[in-house]
């Protein structure tokens, strides 16, 4: 058990951030499924759209790595420029 005032802070801070960054990730998930499951290359692209940004923000907050991000990103713009 921790000792100090800032080492009993430290561990309710990262309880918080990971709580936090668990839900951010389950959100990414779920985003990353629509796109996939997106049969429409029209209702792919605007979703598309609002999953980059969501990536971007999250590598932006270290939530993700930003080689992880660049990566899916990649992946799923070649996977809606193959939708007809």
């Amino acid at each position: 058990m921790a000792q100090h005032k800032s080492a009993v802070k430290r561990i309710r801070s990262t309880e918080r951030r990971t709580k936090r960054n668990v839900a951010e990730k389950s959100t990414m998930k779920t985003m990353l499924k629509k796109v996939r499951s997106t049969e429409t290359k029209d209702a792919a692209q605007a979703i598309l759209k609002d999953t980059v940004s969501f990536l971007d923000k999250l590598a932006g907050k270290k939530v993700i790595h930003a080689n992880k991000a660049s990566n899916l990103k990649s992946k799923l713009t070649k996977h809606v420029n193959k939708l007809k």
